[in-house]
């Protein structure tokens, strides 16, 4: 992406056309991407959900990443998004600003791995814009979804008493921007793992299609888990507290890292998780347990919802509550 300008002979249209309009043909409402608008028609009994995220160069991937990883990432953080509300994802809008350096090559790369995940979550592009920017490439993509009426999972429903659970395990992603960084460093099937989970998340779709079963509040991990706890809290008006010595790590984390209390509260502030963290009563850990075994996602329980005034408290492995300087990631 750094040396020949893209090919500017075919003009936007016809971009368009051998691109992108084949990721529209799944979904009527796109009308081949031939119009201004796309329809998306209504869904009797459901409410419409939707997320907009930006995927920016030298924010959410680095220069010299897979186009197709930066495809799949695009389109997997809102899809995160979705699976945390408790809402089944059906189309998305896409807009990319592609600078000067950008080839071809690099394009038909991208939409691979738009096809890729388009067939793995069964989605369909709706529409969008293709631009060109003297700044970072940069895709933005909202995507559509529905969710049942009135079982949207919000931030605000954490109640005291409530249990506090994640999905998968937290701090990868950060472990491999830190490998990609040069920041740390190890080699084999450990280091594939962990910038993997860097690259190309795991949204929890399936899990989160059973969240408004028993989930009081829910958000997915984009910013670090303190941090995005931290938003529930607020909204909920609750204290939360985290016990560091119950937060899941993978082996390759642990490989990399170790498992001490440095370790546990990098992995709790570092960003690019997209798991889900979510209250729920005491009474409905059967219930968490048993989704969480019929849709194949492992899920922890690392603490519970406590009076005191709203925020996040962290408890480390001996007990004591840890003063977090620096809690995740801020867009600002």
């Amino acid at each position: 992406m750094t040396t020949p300008r893209t090919d500017r002979s075919q003009g936007e249209f016809e971009l368009i056309e051998r691109l992108f309009a084949p990721l529209a043909r799944e979904f009527a409402g796109a009308f081949d991407l031939k119009d201004d608008v796309a329809a998306l028609p209504p869904k009797a009994h459901h409410e419409l959900v939707l997320k907009t995220d930006s995927t920016i160069e030298g924010v959410h991937f680095l220069l010299g990443d897979s186009p197709l990883t930066v495809a799949q990432k695009a389109l997997r953080r809102p899809l995160s998004d979705l699976a945390a509300k408790g809402a089944e994802p059906q189309v998305y809008l896409l807009a990319i600003a592609l600078p000067d350096s950008v080839e071809n090559t690099w394009l038909e790369s991208f939409v691979e791995g738009l096809a890729q995940d388009q067939k793995q979550f069964g989605i369909a592009l709706a529409g969008g814009e293709t631009n060109w920017t003297p700044g970072a490439l940069t895709v933005t993509v909202t995507m559509i979804g529905w969710v049942p009426e009135g079982r949207l999972v919000r931030r605000s429903g954490a109640r005291e008493g409530d249990e506090v659970w994640v999905t998968g395990t937290i701090g990868d992603a950060a472990g491999g921007l830190a490998l990609l960084k040069h920041e740390a460093a190890t080699d084999g099937a450990e280091r594939d793992y962990l910038i993997a989970r860097f690259h190309v998340p795991q949204p929890r779709l399936a899990f989160g299609l059973a969240l408004p079963e028993f989930a009081s509040a829910a958000i997915d991990v984009s910013d670090g888990l303190v941090a995005d706890l931290g938003h529930v809290a607020d909204v909920s008006g609750v204290k939360i507290e985290i016990d560091l010595s119950c937060v899941p790590l993978s082996a390759e984390l642990s490989a990399l890292w170790g498992r001490d209390e440095e370790t546990m509260l990098r992995a709790v502030s570092g960003g690019d998780d997209y798991e889900i963290a979510f209250s729920a009563p005491t009474s409905a850990a059967k219930r968490v347990m048993a989704a969480a075994a019929g849709r194949r996602t492992p899920v922890t329980r690392i603490g519970r919802v406590v009076e005191g005034s709203p925020g996040v408290a962290v408890r480390g492995l001996r007990g004591r509550e840890i003063p977090m300087l620096y809690k995740g990631y801020t867009h600002f």
